[in-house]
């Protein structure tokens, strides 16, 4: 496939390959963007961003909900292709199309609520005889870096509420993942996007990523990835409003009062789902030692049942890691846990370049790594507490802090959680791993700032304007 600058279809002798995370084959190729087709892409942007101004909120909101009728038509086709590139099972696929048409039609609802107030100026002895109020407006052209775990849906968390509000973006894909985005450019423009409204160039994060967050004429940088990448984007974005959703090791608390075995069940799909790799993916779980051996048979009974292979077949339940390197690293963290005293009751095992079982491990150390960062494979853990306040110390032993769970029957504990979890979001008798796309969601402590869902988006994509008048 081609990219997509200043309103054209563009290619590059230089192509990066896009590989199938199951089988290896070469799904595709996209081009390795320079530098002159970055400072092409912004260009475009400004240009898109003045044109997006004169459209009418109604105009916007017509794109929109347009794109998302037509992404529905094609919703099969967007699965598949996730399927190929991306390696999550074709269910999981689905799942990931349909939350993303939700998410293009509450970027469309945004676009006719971008309101101000009246500010009531005689509430000062200064302000008798004036009158006030401010409007949000859009801030410019938006660079936008997208990961590969969800490339569909979470970019859209980016544009969909941008074109909302009248703000161009230049994206740039994962590498391993940009298919389905160079895909979604072809309906966006038949919904009557202005076409230099969006560019999205291909290359790696390294050049084209770090030159979009240094460069002066955007007004903001929206990321989603890892800790260090976010740190990396901070220290040279220079004057720009940022977004940051980092990553997570998300705990999950179960209560010697909880339906444990609903837990377990929940727990066994918020570890294994698409292999680990979301930043919410359940990884850490502290039980209450009166019902931990219930928990820990329930929960590996659950991966004992899940298929591990072809994604593309209906009945596999877990598919690939990204790629060779990523699950190395998975097995590294595992054994320096069992090195240091861990125990794997289930799993393990390697099953191919990129495929491994879903992994229960039981007494890990809080000072190894898959106590403390983000594993992002399939991987759990399950560690026993005596008192409540153990567990909510253990989780929040992490400089993440993005979604914590609580499965417990007793309303002060839930309160309790809810209000010391260092976390952006509080889960009660819910999985950490659970988001509906309208939610302010976002993290604490170094797994973030700022609050994707198209609603809290618009926030960050808008500057209040104000404006007073002296009406003696």
């Amino acid at each position: 496939m081609k990219m997509f600058l200043n309103g054209e279809w563009v290619d590059r002798e230089e192509r990066i390959e896009v590989i199938n995370p199951y089988n290896g084959e070469v799904v595709d190729t996209v081009p390795v963007a320079t530098d002159e087709d970055l400072k092409t892409a912004v260009e475009s942007a400004k240009k898109g961003f003045q044109a997006l101004k004169k459209l009418s909120s109604y105009d916007r909101y017509k794109i929109l909900t347009c794109t998302a009728r037509l992404l529905e038509e094609h919703s099969e086709d967007f699965a598949r292709e996730l399927v190929k590139e991306v390696g999550k099972t074709i269910k999981e696929a689905r799942g990931e199309v349909s939350r993303a048409i939700q998410t293009l039609y509450l970027s469309g609802e945004e676009a006719k609520r971008l309101k101000g107030e009246q500010v009531i100026f005689d509430a000062d002895p200064r302000g008798k005889g004036k009158f006030g109020f401010y409007i949000r407006v859009p801030i410019g052209p938006i660079g936008a870096i997208t990961p590969f775990n969800f490339p569909l849906n979470l970019a859209l968390h980016k544009l969909g509420p941008a074109f909302a509000v009248g703000n161009s973006v230049v994206h740039k894909p994962a590498s391993a993942t940009p298919l389905t985005n160079l895909k979604f450019v072809e309906l966006i423009l038949e919904a009557g996007l202005p076409p230099e409204a969006i560019n999205v160039i291909t290359g790696s994060g390294s050049t084209i990523g770090e030159g979009l967050a240094r460069h002066p004429e955007l007004a903001m940088i929206t990321f989603t990835g890892s800790r260090d990448v976010g740190m990396r984007i901070m220290e040279i974005k220079g004057y720009k409003k940022a977004l940051m959703e980092l990553g997570s090791n998300a705990p999950m608390i179960v209560a010697d009062t909880a339906d444990v075995e609903k837990a377990a069940h929940k727990a066994v799909v918020g570890a294994f789902v698409q292999a680990g790799q979301s930043c919410i993916s359940l990884q850490r779980v502290f039980v209450h030692k009166k019902v931990f051996d219930l928990f820990l048979s329930e929960l590996v009974k659950g991966a004992k049942a899940i298929k591990v292979g072809d994604p593309m077949d209906e009945d596999t339940g877990m598919g690939p890691l990204i790629d060779e390197g990523a699950l190395n690293r998975v097995k590294r963290w595992v054994e320096e846990a069992v090195d240091r005293g861990a125990e794997i009751v289930y799993g393990g095992g390697i099953l191919g370049k990129t495929l491994m079982e879903p992994t229960v491990l039981i007494n890990v150390p809080e000072d190894v790594k898959l106590f403390q960062e983000e594993v992002f494979g399939p991987v759990v853990f399950v560690n026993p507490y005596d008192n409540f306040e153990d567990a909510i110390r253990s989780a929040n032993n992490s400089r993440y802090g993005l979604n914590a769970a609580i499965f417990t029957r007793d309303l002060n504990e839930a309160m309790k959680g809810f209000l010391e979890l260092e976390f952006g979001g509080v889960l009660v008798n819910e999985l950490p791993t659970w988001r509906v796309d309208l939610m302010p969601y976002g993290g604490m402590k170094e797994s973030g700032f700022g609050r994707e869902g198209p609603e809290f988006v618009v926030r960050e994509m808008t500057e209040i304007k104000m404006m007073g008048i002296d009406l003696t």
